[in-house]
């Protein structure tokens, strides 16, 4: 396995990033911020809350990197979603960040790969940065690579779990909640975590996505 997708998937993930870009920007009035904190080359986890389903695109779209995206396995039998996240360089994985979840990730970063993952483990409720679930830990004590906290906001207002259909927010239109900003933090060196217990990996990395949260929600057109 490579450290990217193969040419076909390459081509493919760039015409996705191609209409993604046009799609958030007059859709939702996206803005975004610190794409060069990202390194270029060489493994790295990036962090992120999670508040619909625009997010793995959209975070995709503001970076540097072909992302490996971590999607929770019960969507790959979907018979539309499933195929398509695949294509895109997704893998499956329990939303509790189990054994088997864990060593997914750290063999992806192994091969030198960007992975993007949703400590919250799912979509949040209110819009807010949730509690991460208590496997993450366990993956950020082995992590050897550069971690990249990424904060989101107005992507619930745009299209959250309770919606069927998203509320658009173009930017020749007046600003509503549902335009989208996203803040890409500094790498967090992975030393920082050695040695910490689970409750103060958990709080660090929560604060961490809280004010990449803020700093995104400071991007947003209003």
């Amino acid at each position: 396995m490579s450290d990217r997708p193969s040419l076909v998937g390459r081509r493919w993930y760039d015409f996705a990033n191609l209409l993604a870009f046009p799609f958030y920007f007059f859709g939702f009035s996206y803005r975004y911020s610190g794409r060069a904190n990202v390194p270029r080359r060489g493994p790295v986890l990036l962090v992120s809350n999670h508040q619909s389903m625009l997010d793995p695109v959209l975070i995709g779209a503001s970076t540097n990197r072909y992302l490996t995206f971590l999607a929770r396995s019960t969507l790959f039998a979907q018979p539309v979603i499933g195929p398509l996240i695949a294509s895109l360089n997704a893998i499956p994985i329990d939303r509790t960040m189990g054994k088997d979840g864990i060593q997914s990730v750290l063999d992806r970063l192994k091969l030198g790969q960007a992975v993007l993952m949703f400590p919250e483990g799912e979509r949040t409720h209110t819009g807010e940065v949730q509690p991460l679930k208590p496997g993450v830990s366990l993956l950020i004590k082995r992590v050897a690579c550069p971690i990249v906290p990424v904060g989101l906001a107005g992507c619930f207002g745009g299209w959250n779990r309770f919606m069927r259909w998203p509320r658009w927010s173009p930017p020749i239109l007046q600003a509503g909640p549902s335009t989208i900003g996203v803040a890409i933090g500094k790498p967090i060196p992975p030393e920082r975590y050695k040695g910490k217990d689970r409750e103060w990996i958990l709080d660090d990395l929560r604060q961490a996505l809280a004010v990449q949260h803020a700093a995104a929600e400071q991007l947003r057109r209003k």
